[in-house]
């Protein structure tokens, strides 16, 4: 089996919600939909018909909603809701996930969660408060004067709002010379100002890397050395305006010269034979000319895209001032932007830069104030219909109805299936493997960090004991496995000739045999489970015929955590007791997975029970932490316990609709996350 234990998946989807937010705010309101997984099968299927059948109750004050936005002609995701107001009029909300994304407006500090200061060509010292209102799992800003003043022209119609800004013009693009000489700061800072005759809706997306082509040699015989440098990024500022057509001109790449084919040459056979004995020494190629930062520009539908190509180690930082009207894009290798937003009471989005010796790391996180009235925790999934599946994480989150949330623990990319522990509501829904790190807690706000073995036994009516290893886990070894209704209607052997018992209430009625991996599937029933019996275990089926009465005992060790309702696994454990435990070795994980330095989500509490939720990402100027350099930056940001949770491409940082830490388009589905819910007062 290949060594999955971090997500590899690299899928650039952008979710687009289909329900309706004020659909299933009502729906998890007077179901619990979002909260409940003791029956889990029953409730899935609950929810699916309840959010496919159910009619919206109307809702007091508000005219209209939806959660699509027709931004001058073009169809984008987005919550909004229009409320009625005084003398007929009504006013806009839009969540402030669509207005920073797809708008450009920054949010500025804040500590009143009812006011959101904002700055988008306009003054930072004096900027416009936009009043806040938080329903269901999104915070919504009215922006009924901002964009009177702005000039929008603003209309629902059904489930979209149409908004129309004035037109613009793009009337200079200037980019800031570069020092000829890199090697004195390879990490040379850029700043390009666009130059705007009106404020406009902007959006930057970062791309795939840019794979460079190798020139051919004249000479067959001669190796093309590959290049040791990373790679290149492309990024696209969007902005909603027609350039210039100097501008586009300017920035055009040119087509290459035209060049004669390289004759060909006979294989010269003396230098096959003979040892190379040059007369004249060997010059080296000259280092290639770096490429121009601005690769295009062009107006496609009325926007002006401008594409760049940034070399490894920075990226984009884009603000924008009025008077004149300018974006301007500096290109550096610390490009975060420090904020501490209170996003709604006992909730909290930071972002600083955090040093460790010589090295700046950047680190996007939410505090949460479990002991808050209206904010709870729980486990949350990519499949409705079982265990199978991975989904982004922005669309788990969206379907759950959660304000916030990040990834979970590790899954197989292959067949999508969990590799680590998951429990709800006092429900395994999958087992923890390997004795690795775990997090428990319950609805009271207190947590439980730790490494996590599940020890469930199988006991005949003869008292004939057998270990059960794995519960509904993709975790394939040899022994013997459960698989229970919430892995799924079906279970389909993972492995050739599995022995499968069918349990039904607390008897084994079917022995069957599984034949190859993935052909045959074979029905769970709802009042019991599957156990498979792989490789050496099989021999045990001669010990449990039809007919034999079983049981199940179930203990955790350490056994503090049965005493918790939820549960997810990762790992490895970071820091216990404000002191680094890191042995990633003796939770089984790869000395590739130790040294590598990556992108990285963690999940700590602080001395006065505060839950932090981390996403760090790469170094200034760098790659990002390893795992021993994730532990030491969870410690010194005030981590009492930390754990590691999946990482790389998985690493998502989610609030009301918006991912804080990356573009959407560069983070991969994923199996698992931990949501966080606020219950209506």
């Amino acid at each position: 089996m290949p060594n999955c234990w971090q997500s590899g998946i690299s899928e650039r989807r952008f979710f687009r919600v289909t329900v309706s937010p004020i659909l299933l705010t009502i729906l998890c309101l007077t179901t619990t939909c979002a909260t409940n997984a003791q029956e889990s099968p029953k409730t899935i299927k609950l929810i699916r018909r309840l959010i496919s059948q159910s009619p919206a109750p109307p809702l007091t004050g508000v005219a209209s909603s939806g959660n699509q936005i027709s931004l001058n002609g073009r169809s984008l995701p987005g919550t909004w809701l229009q409320r009625s107001g005084k003398s007929g009029q009504s006013t806009t909300h839009l969540s402030d996930g669509a207005f920073r994304q797809l708008i450009g407006v920054n949010f500025l500090n804040s500590s009143n969660s009812d006011r959101q200061p904002v700055q988008w060509f306009s003054s930072v010292t004096t900027p416009l408060v936009l009043a806040t209102k938080l329903l269901g799992a999104y915070r919504y800003l009215d922006i009924t004067n901002f964009a009177q003043t702005s000039g929008w022209q603003i209309q629902a119609n059904g489930n979209i709002l149409v908004i129309a800004t004035p037109k613009a013009q793009v009337t200079n693009i200037v980019q800031s010379q570069q020092s000829s000489d890199t090697s004195v700061n390879p990490l040379q800072q850029v700043r390009i100002l666009v130059d705007l005759d009106r404020p406009t809706p902007w959006q930057v997306t970062q791309g795939s890397t840019i794979k460079k082509i190798q020139p051919p040699s004249s000479d067959p015989d001669t190796l093309i050395p590959k290049s040791t440098a990373p790679p290149n990024r492309e990024w696209t500022v969007t902005l909603d305006g027609i350039a210039d057509p100097v501008l586009i001109e300017r920035y055009t790449p040119q087509p290459p010269a035209p060049t004669t084919a390289p004759p060909i040459l006979l294989p010269n056979l003396l230098k096959q034979l003979s040892p190379a004995t040059p007369t004249q020494p060997i010059v080296p190629a000259p280092a290639p000319a770096p490429e121009p930062l601005i690769q295009q520009v062009q107006v496609v539908n009325n926007q002006t895209i401008i594409s760049l190509s940034v070399p490894f180690g920075l990226s984009p930082q884009v603000s924008t001032v009025g008077s004149p009207n300018r974006l301007i894009i500096d290109i550096r290798p610390d490009p975060l932007e420090e904020r501490d937003i209170t996003w709604a009471p006992g909730l909290r989005w930071r972002q600083h830069y955090v040093n460790l010796g010589t090295e700046r790391f950047p680190v996007v996180w939410l505090e949460v104030n479990p002991r808050k009235f209206g904010l709870t925790l729980k486990p949350m999934w990519a499949s409705l219909d079982g265990l199978a599946g991975t989904a982004p994480l922005i669309q788990t989150a969206q379907r759950y109805l959660a304000v916030a949330g990040i990834n979970g623990g590790y899954f197989n990319r292959n067949n999508r299936l969990p590799l680590g522990a998951i429990r709800r509501d006092g429900q395994w829904l999958s087992g923890p493997i390997l004795n690795r790190g775990a997090i428990a807690w319950n609805d009271s706000g207190q947590f439980y960090f730790g490494r996590l073995t599940l020890e469930e036994t199988l006991i005949t009516a003869s008292d004939q004991r057998l270990p059960i290893l794995f519960l509904n886990s993709g975790y394939i070894q040899s022994g013997i496995a459960r698989y229970t209704p919430v892995w799924g209607a079906t279970y389909t052997p993972l492995t050739d000739n599995e022995i499968i018992l069918v349990v039904q209430k607390d008897q084994i009625i079917q022995q069957l045999p599984g034949g190859k991996v993935g052909e045959t599937a074979i029905p769970i029933p709802q009042d019991g489970y599957l156990l498979t019996l792989r490789a050496n275990a099989a021999t045990a089926a001669s010990q449990l015929p039809i007919g034999t009465g079983v049981s199940i005992s179930s203990a955790t060790t350490p056994t503090d955590f049965s005493r918790y309702p939820h549960i997810i696994g990762a790992g490895p454990l970071l820091v216990q007791n404000r002191q680094i435990v890191l042995d990633a070795k003796a939770e089984k994980f790869s000395n590739a997975f130790i040294a590598e330095k990556a992108i990285r989500s963690g999940i700590c509490t602080t001395a006065t029970g505060t839950l932090m939720i981390t996403a760090v990402h790469n170094r200034a100027g760098g790659y990002g932490p390893n795992l021993a350099e994730h532990a030491q930056l969870m410690q010194l940001m005030g981590c009492v316990d930390a754990l590691n949770l999946d990482g790389g491409s998985s690493t998502s940082l989610y609030l009301g609709g918006q991912l804080l830490d990356r573009s959407p388009s560069t983070a991969a589905r994923v199996h698992n996350g931990i949501g966080i819910f606020l219950k209506p007062r």
